[in-house]
């Protein structure tokens, strides 16, 4: 079976004070949650989509969905305190509801509302064929790494380096084997669900994402959204 996981867990600090977290703001006439889980519905390869909200937000999110994508293959569940823990708990749910040992799961942040069709099929392909595979797309700035947050430690090759966006796909099963040998401290290190193959020393293909496959954070991000939308 194939899911979809649209992780909406998150509060939206950085956007600054909204009456609502950021995955519920309008972008053009319609939620920013609702543009980004219809790209999944439209695809009919997912037996089950699977959004993730804070407890709160559950029935509010299951009325936008009634009102918005008549479909049944959607479900919400409550979500987590970080990324991990809203990850995990999508995991969970599907190993407790459905048995198969081939089980794929795509994740996508639900503020990317710009994901495209060819790459959702390309995360579907390439985790049935590798296991693991994450959206990016070539830095186009020169990466600064610095360890203190004063002086420069190092500057890679920038032909090397790739903006990670998602989705991120994994063969379901081998991804919760990973992610319970993960230790507290590399647990700690985790930004995305990606580095916990990295961290075990498993590959993770790239899928080519696209520059409009932006991550909607700060207020900026919503009015270029918007104008996107707009034309």
């Amino acid at each position: 079976m194939i899911f979809a996981t649209i992780l909406a867990g998150g509060t939206g600090t950085r956007m600054g004070e909204t009456e609502k977290p950021k995955q519920f703001l309008l972008l053009g006439k319609k939620p920013i949650l609702i543009h980004t889980i219809e790209k999944f519905a439209l695809n009919s390869k997912f037996d089950k989509i699977i959004v993730l909200t804070p407890k709160e937000w559950i029935n509010y999110s299951k009325d936008l969905i009634r009102q918005y994508i008549p479909q049944k293959n959607i479900i919400v569940i409550e979500g987590g305190k970080s990324r991990l823990d809203t990850l995990n708990n999508g995991i969970k749910y599907i190993l407790e509801n459905f048995e198969d040992n081939d089980n794929i799961i795509v994740t996508h942040d639900a503020v990317r509302p710009f994901v495209t069709h060819r790459i959702i099929e390309d995360n579907i392909k390439y985790a049935k064929k590798y296991g693991a595979c994450d959206t990016v797309i070539p830095s186009t700035d020169t990466i600064v790494r610095s360890i203190d947050g004063e002086v420069i430690s190092e500057i890679p090759d920038r032909n090397q380096m790739y903006q990670g966006q998602t989705p991120q796909s994994f063969n379901l099963n081998k991804l919760n084997k990973l992610l319970n040998q993960l230790t507290d401290k590399e647990k700690e290190s985790l930004t995305d669900a990606a580095k916990i193959f990295i961290l075990k020393g498993e590959a993770v293909y790239l899928v080519n994402g696209e520059f409009l496959n932006l991550k909607i954070t700060h207020p900026y991000d919503l009015r270029l959204a918007n104008s996107i939308i707009s034309k």
